[in-house]
């Protein structure tokens, strides 16, 4: 069924990451921002005085008693994911909530009960399939440029040991997998959605063990899809690295039997090599999307990623279709996480019904 409503009013929840949120909300013709909230009122100040906003509450409840808020966009610490989201559907509001989804399986069952029960919308914001060269690709893909699909090879590659100086990456839960990889995980799930098993190797370096944590930070694994085609992801997180003009951070490259192609981020560069294939590729430039894409100081942030979800999000809601990833797809890309966390910890190859029907999730 179709809506009627042309514009959403959006309340934002965490202001470090929900920087790029309120960005994009500001400037889409499909939203409106109606209120912002975190627990640091200075950081609720800092935001109101950059964005020329006035409307701001430190505390959560007040925000979802706002009727005139159709929509809670979550960008809070990964581990409370699960709560907020709770909070809002119960509240009667729709969500769109930043990756990971959750850093555990453990409120999945729950979570998809009060999904369930107020039949309000949960999308997983998976920016980098919002990033314009990851656009072209799957538009390119859905033409059937590629031919059929044989192998999918996605990785994520920073040098991220300053992360590990941060207070938060030595409590709990932390872990690679699902505050970075998880951007591979989900470009390779969304060409291959049935994956049923994978294999993984992982190596702990020095620089993380001089700091104490015993995290794998370099990971490469194999992820089979039910018609047996498979694809390759690889993480590499606390090594120094080529740079982003030698190996994007984020990179996807679908070959298929009538093309190939790659996309990355954060360079505005897409190769294609379709029929008539050519010895070199092609490349294509989004150079003039740059200041869309990257708004803030050093390229921080990506917010056109965030405006593109946010807009696709509503062209969805007005059409009455589910945008996706939505809550059962985004348990699933964790559950194929866990499997490949368990597959490096256990040297074997992980089912991912194991991890389903271990937790007796039904999806």
């Amino acid at each position: 069924m179709k809506k009627d409503k042309k514009v959403l009013k959006l309340g934002v929840l965490g202001l470090g990451e929900g920087r790029s949120i309120i960005s994009a909300a500001l400037q889409s013709k499909d939203w409106e921002l109606g209120m912002i909230c975190d627990l640091n009122e200075a950081l609720c100040k800092e935001r109101c005085e950059e964005f020329n906003f006035d409307k701001y509450t430190l505390s959560y409840q007040d925000m979802l008693q706002d009727e005139t808020i159709d929509v809670i966009g979550i960008y809070t610490p990964d581990q409370l994911h699960a709560k907020h989201i709770m909070m809002a559907l119960e509240a009667g509001k729709h969500v769109i909530c930043t990756k990971p989804l959750m850093i555990t399986l453990d409120e999945a069952n729950t979570l998809l009960e009060v999904q369930k029960r107020t039949g309000k919308l949960v999308f997983v914001g998976q920016s980098s399939r919002y990033f314009e060269p990851a656009k072209r690709q799957r538009e390119d893909y859905e033409k059937g440029l590629h031919g059929e699909l044989t192998t999918v090879e996605t990785h994520y590659i920073t040098d991220a040991r300053w992360f590990l100086e941060k207070g938060w990456s030595h409590q709990k839960g932390f872990s690679w997998m699902y505050n970075f990889m998880i951007h591979a995980v989900d470009l390779a799930v969304w060409y291959l959605p049935e994956i049923e098993e994978v294999y993984g190797l992982g190596v702990i370096s020095e620089n993380t063990k001089e700091r104490n944590l015993s995290v794998t930070d370099t990971m490469t694994f194999l992820l089979k899809n039910k018609d047996s085609r498979y694809a390759t992801v690889k993480g590499y997180y606390a090594t120094p690295t080529l740079g982003s003009a030698v190996e994007q951070s984020i990179s996807c490259t679908l070959r298929g039997t009538k093309g190939v192609s790659r996309a990355g981020y954060p360079k505005l560069k897409y190769y294609t090599n379709f029929a008539p294939v050519e010895k070199t590729a092609k490349l294509q430039t989004f150079d003039d999307l740059h200041d869309y894409y990257f708004r803030f100081e050093n390229e921080s942030h990506h917010a056109g990623e965030y405006q593109n979800y946010i807009e696709d999000f509503a062209r969805c809601f007005r059409e009455g279709v589910t945008p996706k990833p939505d809550l059962k797809e985004g348990i699933r890309t964790l559950a194929i996480a866990e499997a490949m966390e368990i597959s490096m910890r256990e040297n074997r190859a992980v089912k991912v019904q194991e991890i389903l029907d271990r937790r007796g999730i039904q999806l």
